[in-house]
């Protein structure tokens, strides 16, 4: 009886030895700094929207969960609550303007507010995907 006592003991030490390892390892882990972070793509905001358009699958594959680096001219920026949005407009859909929108971090939302229409711009983000209407870019940076 002893014997499976010992067994008992040795496995609720090794599962809380895990579990602590899990933790530490896994749920602790630090988030990405996607505003120090290298862009995996550099693209002008027109050829992103045309591929996602064009070639749904492919563009998603290449493109979702990367870090991007996109050029373009600023259509207008939009400020919902804490947040501030820069858009390209690329293309007036049924519902309203289709194109790329960048959620800006905090940071950068004064810089962004400056922003006028027709201003070129550089915005380097975390590419999310596309939702047959906008392509979404988050956690984003004003590069000019």
């Amino acid at each position: 009886m002893r014997k499976w006592y010992k067994i008992i003991a040795a496995l609720v030490i090794l599962g809380g030895i895990a579990g602590f390892l899990g933790y530490h390892f896994v749920y602790n882990k630090p988030h990405t700094d996607y505003e120090k972070a290298d862009a995996d793509f550099r693209i002008t905001g027109e050829r992103l929207f045309d591929l996602y358009t064009t070639s749904k699958a492919e563009a998603q594959q290449t493109y979702n969960g990367k870090v991007l680096e996109v050029s373009g001219n600023v259509s207008s920026v939009e400020n919902p609550d804490s947040l501030t949005i820069v858009v390209f407009a690329l293309r007036e859909g049924m519902f309203g303007d289709e194109g790329i929108r960048f959620s800006v971090l905090q940071k950068y939302g004064a810089s962004a507010n400056e922003l006028e229409t027709g201003d070129p711009v550089t915005i380097k983000g975390y590419c999310t995907g596309y939702n047959d209407t906008d392509i979404i870019l988050e956690y984003c940076s004003i590069i000019r």
